[in-house]
Order: structure tokens, then C-alpha cells, then sequence
């Protein structure tokens, strides 16, 4: 009778639940609540924390250039990214520092030509001895080709951030040195890790000594190597000139370099913040082209105030490098510049000089 009139009364109480439900429902309930105090907090923004290597030297310019463009990297983010910038080598020469990187020790690097060839060697077609004039051409070709450079760069684990260069490389030696048969009893320099260019001095006629940059000046002076090929700008900062202090008269490639980062790094930046570390990176790289077009011929002058001999080089001179260089093409593209990079970069060099009627040669 109870439970037909409760069921029949509107109004009724429910039953009480038996002691079995009542402790199902307990139990569920501190599930429940343990489940939402374990739940775990929002994330935190992500801290991304770049080392970056460089053989700009510490206290230079260059490197102070370099730390305002890691400051501004932390500040545009929020402090989302941080970058540890190592300078002066000590991280290795360009060669180490791309194998840091690859073995993610270092997330990314300010390299000259000799590391970014360790990537691709299509760079390289930039740096063709005696194939530029003027930093108009270098300028004009590197703008025509920087998309595929890019692209390849990328395709190969590495961003680019920046395009930047070293000046004007020449010879510095511990005698005089005017002509191609004036350098071939020296033993030059050349970076280690780079067999082609060592057996293409050598057909030459030159006497190549390949070492890690990073042993250039201790080898200066002890006499290893008694000649190289630097931008004066180079030559000042790293004291290179105190021991050997005849520079040729002469520019015989553009040190090209770039600033790159490790793509895996890269894609853990957040999105919304890498268009403004990209433009701190390509702001960091005009500085820098614009330091060193500006301070060639001032360091030029200051190092000839301690000591420095400028060797002239008439145009007859001019001509045995010119045909000294030419003479090594065949043997560099293809084995050393990919064919289609080296008839690109050309192509595009004779482009510029009909549209200008600039001169073949002469800087």
C-alpha cells in the first residue's frame, strides 16, 4: 500500500537509496574532485632558448651589433625567446658550428661562406675568385638568386634569417706579393674541410695549408702558413696583419655570409612571433653590410699606420690574376659550385654589367 500511494501522491518522497548506490555515488564524486585538482594548469608560454655561434670577434663592433639583435629578440617576444650568443669562435670555426647545429648543440649560427657551403654549395657561386667587380654585381646576382639560396638552405634543416657579407677578401702575406708566381712559394691558408679547393690551388700552382680558422694565427706565427686571404676588415679585428703585413692591392672574392637558425628551432618560436625576430635578424644584417663597406678603406689606413704595406698591382698584374682565377673555372664548377648555380649566378652578373655597360674588371 506504501508504494502505490507514493507513487500516486505528487507530492511524495522519493525512496532513499540503498547503501550500495549511496556509495557508488560517493565514489564517483571524489573522482570527481581529485580528476579536476589533478587536472593540469594552462601552459605557460613557451620558452625557447637559441644558441647561437659566431667567429665575430668578441668586443668587436660586429659582435655588439649582434647582442642588440639578441636583446631585441627577447623584447619582441615577450620573453619567449632567448638568445645565448657564443662570439670569437669558441664554439669552433664555421664548419664545427654547422655540426653543433645538426647535432643540436647549437641552434643556429652567423657563418660565413666556409660553413654555409657545408649546407649547400650553391652559395659558393657568389664567392667565384675575380667574378665580381663591385658589391653591385654581388648585390644584384644574390638578390636574383636569394629565393632558390633559400629554398635550398631550407629544404636542408636550416632557416635564413639574414644575408650579410665580409668585405673584399685579400692576400696578406709575410713577403710581397704582386703576381700569381709571387704567392705560389707561400703556404696559404685555406680552410680545413674543403679537399676541392686544396687540389684546385694545387693545379693552380699555389701551395694551399688547410687548417681550422680557429688555428690561423697561431699558425701565423709559427710559421705554417705565411700567407691568406681576408677582408681587411677581418685583418684589423683579428690582429691577422701583425704577422703578415703585405696585403696585395687587389680584391679576390666577396666573403659572403648569412645569419641561419635550425629550422626545428625555429618552429618552436610561436608563429605570431617570428615576423618580428626576422625583421631583427635582416635590420642586424644591413648593419652589419653597412659596418663593414664603411670601415674598408679606414681599416686599411689604420693598419698601414702600424706597419702595413699596400703592394700595388698594375693592370698587367691585374690581367695574370684575372687569368689565373679563369683558368680554375672549369675545375670549380661542378665539382666545387653545382654547375646550374655557377651559370646562374654568371648569367646574371652579365645581365647586370650589359644593362649598366659596366667594366669586365676593377672593383
Amino acid at each position: 500500500m506504501t508504494m502505490i500511494r507514493t507513487a500516486q501522491h505528487p507530492h511524495a518522497l522519493p525512496a532513499s537509496p540503498s547503501r550500495p548506490a549511496r556509495r557508488v555515488f560517493l565514489i564517483s564524486l571524489l573522482i570527481g574532485v581529485l580528476a579536476c585538482s589533478l587536472a593540469p594548469a594552462p601552459a605557460a608560454a613557451q620558452q625557447v632558448v637559441v644558441k647561437m655561434a659566431t667567429l665575430v670577434p668578441e668586443g668587436s663592433s660586429w659582435q655588439l651589433i649582434l647582442k642588440e639583435m639578441a636583446d631585441k629578440w627577447k623584447t619582441v617576444s615577450g620573453g619567449r625567446v632567448t638568445v645565448r650568443l657564443y662570439a670569437g669562435g669558441v664554439a669552433g670555426d664555421d664548419a664545427d658550428v654547422v655540426r653543433k647545429i645538426r647535432l643540436g648543440a647549437l641552434n643556429a649560427g652567423v657563418l660565413t661562406e666556409v660553413g654555409l657551403e657545408e649546407i649547400d654549395r650553391s652559395i659558393l657561386a657568389l664567392s667565384v675568385p675575380m667574378a665580381y667587380s663591385s658589391y653591385d654585381e654581388v648585390d644584384y646576382v644574390l638578390e636574383k638568386m636569394r629565393p632558390t639560396l633559400e629554398a635550398k638552405l631550407e629544404a636542408k634543416g636550416f632557416v635564413p634569417l639574414a644575408w650579410l657579407d665580409g668585405g673584399w677578401s685579400h692576400i696578406f702575406a709575410q713577403k710581397p706579393v704582386a703576381t700569381p708566381d709571387d704567392l705560389k712559394p707561400l703556404k696559404l691558408f685555406t680552410p680545413s674541410g674543403d679537399p676541392q679547393a686544396v687540389e684546385i690551388y694545387k693545379a693552380a700552382g699555389f701551395n694551399p695549408v688547410p687548417l681550422p680558422t680557429t688555428e690561423l694565427s697561431t699558425a701565423l706565427q709559427t710559421g705554417l702558413v705565411n700567407a691568406l686571404q681576408v677582408p681587411p676588415q677581418v685583418a684589423v679585428l683579428t690582429q691577422y696583419y701583425a704577422h703578415a703585413k703585405y696585403m696585395t692591392d687587389l680584391p679576390w672574392l666577396l666573403l659572403l655570409g648569412a645569419t641561419v637558425v635550425d629550422k626545428a628551432t625555429w618552429e618552436k618560436i610561436p608563429a605570431d612571433v617570428r615576423p618580428a625576430l626576422l625583421e631583427a635578424a635582416r635590420e642586424a644584417g644591413r648593419r652589419l653590410r653597412a659596418e663593414i663597406r664603411n670601415s674598408g678603406d679606414r681599416d686599411v689606413e689604420a693598419m698601414k699606420k702600424r706597419g702595413l704595406v699596400v703592394v700595388p698591382v698594375d693592370p698587367r698584374a691585374r690581367e695574370l690574376w684575372r687569368k689565373a682565377a679563369e683558368s680554375a673555372y672549369p675545375r670549380i664548377r661542378g665539382p666545387v659550385v653545382p654547375a646550374d648555380a655557377f651559370d646562374e649566378a654568371l648569367r646574371y652578373r652579365d645581365e647586370l654589367r650589359r644593362r649598366t655597360g659596366a667594366a669586365s674588371h676593377g672593383r
